[in-house]
């Protein structure tokens, strides 16, 4: 009798730790496939945000090809053509075969070379457009300064870092990005200051830019092109986008990148 208890005693016990091992085990499985879920969700992420870097690119590439395929077909097609009108109007005007007209072909020959001086150049710049040189921080010190010669504004560049390493299609779309805003502050915000605040943290780049203009109310003015174009370009490098407007307390535009 004793000896079937202290086995009944033995069977519960060996019971209870393949039981207590059994749900350990289920535990440990569970943690360890929402660990991989979460791991897997964060790489699936990262490739999605190589991705959208790779079609910037593409797209800058593609963008600047397409300029320098307009601008050779205007040096080589139209300019061709505009430089015969040129020679041909000198030819009747030096050859003084209709005297009354030579004013008027002089005229003419004379907005021609002219014309003909503006496409050149026009098809240089698409040709070899000029690139966008230097830093975030040196091309938004550019911009103040420009801006600030005017007399009328004021914009102030905050920031701990003297330069920030970034790739050139982010680099790119940060700065145009925060241009949009600029240009938009300075044509309807009637605001005399703008602030740009850059922070980087533990690979995380802070930016806010800010206006001390009128304001408006999001709830009731209608998303315009200058917002649509600052999203866009936020999503495409993949930024936390935060854009904040009250009537009579400026806008702001906060974004948030990690690196």
């Amino acid at each position: 009798m004793w000896k079937t208890e202290t086995e009944v005693v033995i069977f519960i016990i060996i019971f209870n730790l393949i039981l207590l091992i059994f749900i350990s085990g289920i535990f440990v499985f569970v943690g360890q496939y929402r660990k991989r879920k979460i791991l897997y969700a964060k790489e699936k992420e990262l490739l999605n945000q190589i991705h959208q870097q790779e079609l910037l690119s593409n797209q800058v590439e593609i963008q600047l090809q397409t300029m320098q395929d307009i601008g050779r077909e205007i040096h080589d097609n139209v300019g061709q053509k505009l430089t015969l009108a040129s020679i041909y109007s000198q030819q009747i005007a030096h050859a003084d075969l209709y005297p009354e007209l030579s004013e008027k072909v002089e005229i003419i020959s004379k907005l021609l070379n002219e014309s003909l001086k503006d496409l050149r150049q026009l098809s240089k710049s698409l040709v070899q457009p000029p690139a966008i040189q230097g830093d975030l921080i040196a091309l938004l010190q550019d911009e103040a300064k420009q801006i600030n010669q005017t007399g009328f504004f004021k914009l102030q560049i905050k920031s701990d870092e003297s330069k920030i390493d970034l790739s050139l299609s982010t680099r790119n779309a940060i700065f145009r990005l925060l241009q949009e805003f600029i240009q938009n502050s300075l044509k309807h915000s009637k605001c005399k200051n703008i602030v740009i605040d850059i922070q980087n943290i533990a690979q995380k780049l802070y930016i806010s830019i800010e206006d001390d203009g009128v304001g408006f109310d999001l709830k009731i003015q209608k998303e315009g092109i200058g917002l649509s174009n600052m999203k866009r370009r936020a999503a495409e490098i993949g930024c936390n986008f935060n854009f904040e407007s009250t009537q009579g307390r400026g806008t702001k535009l906060s974004i948030m990148l990690e690196q």
